[in-house]
């Protein structure tokens, strides 16, 4: 126990001549600095409140104004039209200061109530700016001249070097759309997947709930606009995420991996080191903000950053009705599990950030000790990956005192959680595709109980030097890990780096105290419950059929030469690819974002439309190929204009969702609704934004090249589809299905998309030069 001899700033004894009072200078120095780094941190939190506070201005345009202030009254001229004389009569301090000096104090009071007016007016120009979103829906080389005159305007209300929550008080709210529209646009998505009965009957329910029902629910749905920062984002994370008894695991929880053909360091110790020194550097950004605010690609229209805040040191702690989000302000530690045990790794000594070398030092002491598991210990994160409520209730009856709850504490405070996989993974061996797809598997949900599924982010780490990442999804969606793990996985190969025999850089203190191991006292009754978890997770991971592969025919540059949304054309394909597989078309979902406002999260865009069915149809009739081309065209426009619309707030789901909710609420019952929310997403797909290019060379650096990430099925007889385009010459696919349908196979449907990919483009082969009109996807380079 000398870790704890040495966490002990002084010792002291009473004896017969007095008190003994022994102190550990060491000690006392680590605490210190301890507590300077503590300091340090909320200084910086006062800094940039301030800043953040008076964004889009600076705190020094006050002196600008006190000076200018000043500088008129010094020549008799009187800017405030006698509010510095009014303000002077009123002044409490008028008899202790000479006439002179309650002058300037009046004028500084002035000046100061001036330059906030001029901040609260800077920023509403800016949320008017902002809100603007015609811009989206001009042909790209036919902007307007409202456009034109918009964009220098933002440009120059945006101010310079803004932080990473500078725009947060500037976002728009997210509007509500009118409800004639959203039944409109919901009566066009579905009519492709029923017949003309099933249309008319729905079309019917549509109208009734306007008439009745719908009024109502949307006069309370605005008064909650009005109050709430964002209408849907709290509704969203409580009844989408929070409510939901089933497992997280497969259901919720998502992944991405690693490079796919490069591993830069074949060291497990190392690795752990590099990634996880990364990620501590990128949550110095957060905390800092000094990562740059996201955008809209190619423009200076800012993202909502508020889903950063949560990303660390943050835990879903279970509940027998609802789950609860639990987020600390710092952590100096991480959780660590290999074989069986759970160890706290610290990551700071003495106020500084251990190195890469020191963590691969303490992740190696890790890997070399040789005490075996505690009774109960090995399959404790089984109880994450089960369903909730026993969770809920075996924590609160076992892990609420003594050892288990300060082990438990551990975990749960912990910045991130970290397993180190006694497995190899990769694209590698006699079966690289079949491991491959061993390997999103294994991220998802490993053995089912080496994970912890409750904690923010689990990093995982194989015994090749392979990593991983799975997150649990209600404090946030895929784009805002994905632009993390990017910059962990540059970090790691660029900038960090290793030596020539594959370890980290730097240099070991090695008189660090060893990683604590945590200690338990698992009764029979938790045993009992982590089995019955351990069966249900295992059921369902079981279940999971993940197919990965990379398309390499042709990517991103060949469609632009076409003059096409890449994203559009993906979306055909899948639609192509799915008819060919069932022989029909289903409700699509794909993910879009609302971070255009404040707490902006997502929304649907519904992809199976009937320009897209059309097309589909013609093809597979056989019809010519001109005819294919314009009702391609027309589809994929379709497909932009739909995306467009969810971006801006004027998408259908989160709409109708909210909608149901106050209805709940209100006690009573809508068939129309009901019926809309019950409806099956067969086809579930989402696209992984590439967001920092600039951190990858891929001209020099080829092979680094990310396999993105995914997701599990989100019905049990549909697929799963995650894609990530990198670079102009490759498109990365993630399919997931259950191996209990016998009308999915990942497989099959990866063999249908990359087939539906070649026959779109040979669809196009023999199109006329010249005939291609340009795309209106990118209005995203202004």
């Amino acid at each position: 126990m000398a870790e704890a001899h040495q966490a002990v700033a002084f010792q002291f004894t009473i004896t017969p001549e007095g008190v003994d009072l022994q102190l550990s200078y060491q000690a006392l120095a680590h605490i210190y600095r301890s507590g300077l780094r503590s300091w340090k941190k909320r200084i910086s939190r006062i800094r940039n409140s301030v800043i953040k506070g008076v964004y889009p201005a600076s705190p020094s345009s006050w002196l600008f104004v006190v000076i200018a202030i000043l500088s008129t009254l010094y020549m008799q001229s009187d800017p405030s039209m006698g509010l510095i004389a009014k303000i002077q009569e009123n002044l409490p301090l008028s008899l202790s200061l000479s006439s002179q000096g309650q002058t300037m104090l009046s004028a500084l009071v002035f000046s100061t109530l001036l330059w906030l007016s001029l901040i609260l007016t800077l920023r509403f120009c800016l949320k008017l700016l902002l809100s603007y979103h015609r811009w989206m829906f001009e042909q790209h080389g036919r902007i307007s001249t409202a456009t034109k005159v918009w964009v220098p305007l933002v440009r120059l209300l945006s101010g310079r070097k803004p932080l990473l929550y500078s725009y947060q008080m500037s976002l728009p709210h997210l509007p509500v759309p009118p409800i004639k529209d959203t039944l409109e646009r919901y009566l066009l998505s579905v009519r492709p997947i029923v017949d003309d009965e099933g249309f008319e009957r729905l079309t019917q329910l549509a109208a009734e709930f306007e008439r009745n029902l719908g009024n109502r629910l949307q006069r309370y749905l605005k008064l909650k606009a009005l109050w709430s920062t964002n209408y849907v984002s709290d509704w969203w994370e409580e009844y989408i995420y929070l409510r939901g008894r089933n497992p997280i695991m497969v259901n919720s929880n998502y992944y991405g991996m690693d490079f796919l053909y490069v591993t830069p360091t074949p060291i497990q110790a190392a690795r752990a080191g590099n990634t996880i020194t990364a990620l501590l550097l990128y949550r110095r950004k957060v905390n800092r903000e000094e990562l740059k605010p996201s955008r809209v690609p190619g423009t200076v229209i800012p993202l909502c950053a508020a889903q950063c805040e949560r990303m660390f040191n943050t835990t879903r702690t279970p509940g027998e009705e609802t789950d609860v989000l639990q987020h600390w302000q710092d952590s100096e530690f991480v959780a660590v599990y290999h074989k069986g045990r759970f160890f706290r790794l610290w990551v700071y000594r003495a106020g500084r950030l251990l190195s890469p070398r020191e963590l691969q030092f303490q992740i190696q002491r890790i890997i070399d000790d040789p005490s075996l598991p505690l009774t109960g210990e090995e399959k404790l994160g089984a109880l994450t990956a089960g369903n909730r409520v026993p969770w809920a209730q075996v924590r609160k009856q076992y892990f609420s005192s003594g050892v288990n709850k300060r082990s438990l504490d551990c975990i749960e405070k912990a910045a991130f959680f970290v397993t180190l996989d006694d497995q190899e993974e990769g694209m590698m061996g006699d079966d690289p595709k079949g491991n491959l797809d061993r390997y999103a598997k294994s991220i998802l949900h490993g053995k089912c109980y080496d994970r912890w599924f409750d904690k923010s982010l689990t990093v995982v780490v194989y015994k090749n030097g392979k990593n991983g990442l799975n997150a649990e999804h209600s404090w946030a969606d895929a784009p805002t890990v994905a632009h993390l793990w990017e910059y962990a996985l540059a970090t790691d190969a660029f900038q960090l780096g290793y030596t020539t025999d594959g370890n980290c850089r730097g240099e070991v203190e090695r008189s660090l105290p060893p990683p604590q191991r945590l200690a338990w006292e698992i009764p029979v009754e938790v045993e009992e419950q982590q089995t019955a978890s351990l069966t249900v997770a295992q059921a369902l991971a079981d279940d999971v059929d993940c197919h990965v592969f990379p398309f390499r025919d042709f990517g991103k540059g060949r469609i632009k030469k076409l003059k096409m949304s890449p994203d559009g054309f993906i979306q055909l394909a899948l639609q192509l690819a799915y008819y060919r597989n069932r022989g029909g078309f289903c409700l699509t979902y794909e993910a879009s974002m609302t971070r255009l406002f404040r707490e902006g999260r997502t929304e649907t865009v519904r992809s199976c439309s009937n320009e897209s069915s059309a097309f589909v149809q013609a093809l597979e009739a056989g019809e010519p190929p001109e005819h294919c081309r314009n009702l391609f065209r027309l589809a994929v426009e379709r497909h932009q204009n739909l995306y467009r619309l969810a971006m801006t707030g004027s998408g259908i789901d989160r709409h109708l969702f909210c909608l149901y909710v106050v209805s709940k609420y209100l006690g009573v019952e809508s068939p129309f609704l009901k019926e809309v929310l019950a409806e099956p997403w067969r086809l579930s797909t989402s696209q992984t934004p590439v967001q920092q290019m600039e951190l990858f060379d891929l001209v020099n650096h080829p092979e680094f090249i990310s396999l993105g990430g995914g997701f599990g099925p989100v019905a049990d007889d549909g697929y799963g589809v995650s894609y990530i385009i990198v670079g102009d010459n490759m498109i990365n696919f993630h399919v997931s299905s259950k191996h209990s349908c016998s009308d999915t196979d990942s497989h099959e449907f990866g063999v249908h998309i990359s087939q539906a990919l070649r026959d779109l483009l040979i669809v196009f082969s023999t199109e006329p030069k010249g005939t291609a009109e340009a795309p209106r996807e990118d209005k995203k380079r202004m």
